[in-house]
């Protein structure tokens, strides 16, 4: 009872719902440690939560040291870089390239296929994945170019873009599924690399936010299509606007012939 009372007149209820609040996920298991013999049912179900929160981060470390294995499996290779590609299917703007060089002891959690992430967490890695990865690349390749080229050779375009521009040349490259013509470094084709490969994964989540970005920027300068919402995708009310309005000057015509 002496050291509950201890800890009752230390912090008041608020005192630590407030430090709970602030709490990062690696310092759970001692907040834990520090107030599992608090009787305040208020504190115990902090308590309670935060032992939720530290097995959710536990699996999450497991399951991103899985997301490792390529990156073990080459570590040979100094700079490792993941590529991935965003917009192949809408019916406009451009398609995406993301690449991405990552820190050997790169420790960004939740990382994964950007499809599996809200928009939110999206956006909180883009910004985590910028500043920390050793280098980003992008390629964007317009929807004329795609008209020309046709949407395969118009995503190869944008890759190799994308490897282009970073600013260290990478020893071997970790696709997504593909094999890119005309680049001389060393590729490990991956199938679903980017739920395999925090490499890969972390290319989809910058291309994903990069493209996501310019498709609202589209939506204020080409009102009636919902580009924000759709991001170009043939959503029920994009091909209603196509019909009604016609198409707009970043639409794929080889991609809307069914629509007008």
């Amino acid at each position: 009872m002496g050291r509950l009372k201890a800890v009752k007149n230390l912090k008041s209820v608020n005192e630590i719902k407030d430090e709970y609040s602030e709490l990062k996920e690696e310092a759970l298991e001692l907040f834990i440690k520090e107030y599992m013999q608090d009787e305040r049912s208020a504190v115990k179900a902090l308590v309670k939560r935060a032992e939720k929160s530290l097995e959710r981060y536990r699996k999450e470390l497991l399951r991103t040291e899985e997301m490792k294995s390529y990156e073990h499996k080459y570590s040979d290779f100094q700079y490792i870089c993941g590529i991935d590609e965003v917009g192949r299917g809408p019916l406009a703007g451009p398609v995406v390239a993301g690449a991405v060089i990552l820190k050997k002891d790169c420790d960004i959690l939740y990382i994964n296929d950007s499809k599996k992430l809200s928009p939110a967490k999206r956006e909180e890695l883009y910004d985590r994945i910028m500043d920390e990865a050793l280098a980003t690349g992008f390629g964007l390749v317009s929807n004329e170019r795609i008209d020309e080229i046709n949407i395969l050779q118009a995503t190869y375009e944008a890759m190799r873009q994308a490897i282009q521009n970073l600013k260290i040349k990478p020893d071997i490259l970790l696709n997504d599924a593909v094999t890119i013509p005309e680049v001389t470094i060393k590729q490990v084709p991956i199938i679903k690399g980017d739920a395999k490969s925090i490499s890969i994964a972390a290319a989809s989540i910058i291309a994903k936010v990069k493209r996501d970005r310019l498709m609202v920027e589209y939506d204020k300068e080409y009102p009636g299509y919902s580009f924000a919402a759709n991001k170009g995708y043939g959503s029920k009310e994009h091909i209603n606007a196509i019909k009604t309005l016609g198409l707009t000057p970043i639409h794929r015509r080889t991609f809307t012939g069914n629509f007008v």
